[in-house]
């Protein structure tokens, strides 16, 4: 048991070593050793989840965060499988994650032991890297500083590609023990192993080349999560007089004259869409979410040149002529180095017109409503955070209207689970974010489906220390699916049973349940003051907006023919 104690201790420390801050803990028996371990290391703030997968989600909000991994620690049994959601996301969007699962030893497997399954490989090809290093002996103490620092270096992307690793750790009772000596460590607290990864980066000859692709072009930039350094996007942009239509993960919708955010909107006017058909595209970091942007990459017939920093093959439209793996704002300033010829004349300014007119538009629209309105929130939200806010955004509707609405700025950084793009987690995603920040302020935007399915984020949410503002938008069921063809398709008690989920559950009486604060927002002038205020207590606070469903649907097709009407009228066309 002492060596158990000791195995444990020596990796906390070297994990600590190595810049890890954070452990999250899922209480359970056979873990204990770890647990305690955990607990004794000053250097990490250890935060306790009762339900295993919002544990692993709060893990994974803190890597999103800080680009270092936080450990996540879970007993044997079915308590390691609820691990798997969170380690799928981290997998597909590049989070770094330390996935620790307590198992049985080897002689309590395959005889039906209680709480033991196969866990050796439990997460398939998701884990950059896994060990199963058996119950802890002395005499591989020689190995047990290494085993940690492999762990954090392999999540930061040792080979390639941040992203979950795996360590199964078997524990034979007694668990308590006290930890003897440990292994001695590098001088200075150095950690046992770093590493630095070579980046693939273009030859001179290959950037050139490029360049004298987008040379002279109608071109547009498309921005999504990753994109890089916004500056070298936008340098770029401002040599070629192209637009850059960026989503608000990219970092790079910034309040700046070749930036459009209102592109979804615009796309969606066919006399305007057709009269911007780009010769070339190059796309940086993920896709956006907007199928009219897609769709309209897809039909324009473009060249499309699509760069990522690990060479994550990110075409699911299957239209890149050419797929770069490149930091993509290194090679953007790079690429505006060698000075290509810009767009011809007129070319940006289209764009920048439409921008305008666009964001006129949507004002309109929206201020005719004095209700909460689902594109009104997410403009309201987006633009009502301090300076150098986070706004973690949930999948589905949320972070479609987030794109569609929300107005350029570069002082709020906007996150969200697109890796597998599941709406499972969010709610502790966003305390993981928040917690992350140590008290700077954090908002999440999120559906009533989402907030339901992590309602085990809630549990001793009152008591952690944040400054975090989450918005609900309860809608009673699935809104996202009352824009797709299904809605009209299918009888509507169908419809309702199948897609439209309604739940009838009081929202904010859950949240009140839990000891948190909450605020009902009936207006649309009631949403700003009210994250203020948040703000300005601390904690948790929930705003519960109630929107109707059929009424969204009616919202934004409102907003669509605002837009289109004032396109129109204005006459813009492509030079």
């Amino acid at each position: 048991m002492d060596v158990a104690a000791t195995f444990c201790a020596t990796l906390v420390d070297e994990w600590a070593r190595s810049g890890v801050t954070d452990a999250v803990v899922a209480p359970g028996s056979r873990s204990t050793p770890m647990a305690l371990a955990l607990r004794a290391d000053p250097r990490l703030r250890v935060h306790v989840f009762l339900d295993e997968r919002s544990a692993g989600f709060f893990a994974l909000g803190i890597g999103l965060a800080t680009g270092r991994p936080a450990v996540v620690l879970t007993t044997s049994g079915t308590a390691a499988v609820e691990l798997h959601p969170a380690v799928v996301e981290a997998h597909h969007a590049g989070v770094p994650l330390l996935a620790c699962t307590a198992d049985r030893p080897p002689e309590a497997r395959d005889v039906g032991a209680p709480q033991t399954i196969d866990q050796s490989n439990l997460y398939g090809p998701a884990p950059r890297w896994r060990a199963d290093p058996g119950v802890p002996d002395a005499s591989s103490a020689a190995a047990w500083r290494s085993l940690a620092a492999r762990a954090v270096a392999e999540a930061l992307g040792a080979r390639g590609r941040p992203g979950p690793v795996h360590l199964n750790l078997p524990f034979r009772e007694p668990l308590v023990g006290r930890p003897g000596p440990l292994p001695p460590g590098r001088p200075g607290d150095r950690p046992w192993h770093r590493a630095m990864r070579a980046g693939a980066e273009p030859s001179r000859a290959q950037v050139a080349g490029l360049a004298e692709l987008l040379s002279g072009r109608r071109g547009v930039i498309v921005a999504g999560a990753g994109a890089g350094d916004p500056g070298g996007v936008h340098e770029l942009a401002r040599t070629l007089g192209w637009p850059v239509l960026a989503d608000p993960p990219s970092g790079c919708r910034l309040p700046a004259r070749t930036t459009v955010a209102a592109f979804d909107a615009v796309l969606r006017h066919p006399p305007f869409a057709a009269a911007v058909t780009p010769a070339v595209v190059l796309r940086v970091g993920a896709p956006p979410a907007s199928k009219a942007l897609s769709r309209w990459l897809a039909a324009s017939g473009a060249e499309q040149i699509a760069v990522e920093t690990h060479g994550v093959w990110a075409d699911p439209e299957r239209t890149a002529s050419l797929v770069v793996a490149a930091d993509p704002g290194a090679l953007c300033a790079r690429l505006a180095g060698h000075r290509p010829a810009p767009a011809p004349s007129g070319w940006v300014d289209t764009w920048t017109a439409a921008e305008a007119v666009a964001q006129d538009a949507i004002d309109r629209a929206l201020g005719r409503h004095t209700e909460p309105t689902e594109p009104a929130l997410a403009r309201a939200l987006a633009d009502c955070l301090p300076r150098h806010a986070a706004m973690v955004v949930s999948s589905s509707m949320p972070v479609r209207d987030v794109e569609g609405y929300a107005r350029p700025r570069a002082d709020v950084r906007v996150l969200a689970n697109r890796g597998a793009n599941g709406i499972d987690g969010v709610v502790s995603t966003v305390l993981g974010v928040a917690t992350a920040r140590r008290g700077a302020p954090t908002a999440g935007l999120v559906g009533d489906l989402a907030f339901l399915h992590d309602a085990g984020a809630l549990l001793g949410a009152a008591g952690r220390e944040l400054a975090c503002v989450l918005v609900v938008v309860d809608n009673d069921g699935g809104g996202i699916f009352s824009f797709l063809p299904q809605a009209t398709e299918v009888p509507n008690p169908d419809f309702e049973l199948l897609f439209g989920t309604p739940h009838g559950l009081d929202v904010a009486g859950l949240a009140r349940l839990h000891g948190l604060r909450v605020h009902t927002v009936a207006g649309a002038d009631e949403l700003v003051p009210a994250v203020r205020a948040g703000f300005e207590t601390g904690g948790l606070t929930v705003l519960v907006a109630r929107t109707d469903r059929r009424g969204n649907v009616a919202v934004h097709e409102e907003v669509h023919a605002e837009v289109a009407a004032a396109l129109e009228g204005e006459g813009h066309r492509a030079s």
